[in-house]
């Protein structure tokens, strides 16, 4: 009652809403990120650009430049971090994850994978990943493939689709339906067989974390929920944490070995390179 009568009047919903500043729960993004309380032991705090945990079933979106690392962390090893990526200033250029399993002539992604663009740039590279359990293969759920396994797949139902959850980070970001690509996972394995078939081996456990690289401002849209290989019965996913920091001297160590890398990766970052040095005097 006493909430009823606080809240019952604009000037003591104003009192209200006004006490709940500062209050920090499990499932809001830290502003400024340098608030953040558990910043990882080698980086100076004031260098967080992104810092927010993803409770299971939500999604999340933010705009990062050129030279962020990214890091995503499963907190209890139920989360599923599907991602997609859009290239700030072109964003009809976004994540293609066929040429990001085609070109590198790899389906499994871990450590020094690109993320290629439908012009055949990086977006981003995987710099550090101690999961190993991802998947390049499957995208993410539909309503229709949630609505048929757990009885719901709308944005806000207990049950959320992928695809439902990338359509309003899109919307947010000024992007639409048709915006909307196959996306890459993380933290939910999937093995192609011998005959083909694909499938899930789970989670590596809890705290893994993987780190990315930004080679070119990104509209970055994070979804966290069920995989589509996902073998449990009901809606399970995890926390989700999401670190962002400016890191252009790990950039600039990555550019400077791409020497030493496949013609196809090389290739590839010089188209990066190309457009950003055409676009930035």
């Amino acid at each position: 009652m006493s909430s009823i009568a606080t809240t019952a009047s604009t000037a003591g919903a104003r009192e209200h809403a006004r006490s709940q500043a500062g209050t920090l729960t499990d499932s809001m993004p830290v502003v400024p990120a340098s608030a953040w309380p558990n910043p990882p032991a080698d980086l100076d705090p004031s260098q967080l650009t992104w810092a927010e945990t993803v409770p299971g079933g939500r999604y999340t979106s933010k705009v990062l430049a050129r030279g962020t690392r990214l890091r995503l962390r499963d907190v209890t090893g139920s989360a599923c971090a599907h991602l997609m990526l859009w290239r700030v200033d072109a964003p009809w250029e976004r994540l293609n994850v066929a040429d990001t399993v085609k070109v590198p002539w790899q389906a499994y992604v871990t450590t020094g994978h690109p993320l290629l663009s439908d012009q055949g740039r990086v977006l981003a590279t995987v710099v550090a990943d101690d999961s190993a359990h991802h998947d390049a293969l499957c995208g993410t759920t539909t309503l229709g493939s949630n609505l048929a396994k757990y009885g719901a797949g709308a944005a806000h139902s207990d049950s959320p689709a992928g695809r439902e959850l990338f359509t309003l980070a899109a919307a947010k970001n000024g992007l639409g339906a048709a915006d909307v690509a196959p996306s890459l996972s993380f933290f939910h394995g999937v093995v192609v067989e011998a005959d083909g078939t694909l499938t899930s081996k789970g989670s590596a456990g809890l705290d893994k974390s993987v780190d990315l690289i930004l080679h070119l401002p990104c509209i970055v849209a994070i979804v966290n929920t069920a995989h589509p290989l996902d073998p449990a019965p009901v809606f399970t996913a995890g926390p989700l944490e999401v670190l962002g920091w400016h890191a252009p001297d790990d950039l600039g160590d990555l550019l400077s070995s791409v020497g030493s890398t496949d013609p196809e990766y090389q290739r590839a970052v010089a188209n990066s390179e190309d457009a950003w040095a055409a676009a930035h005097f």
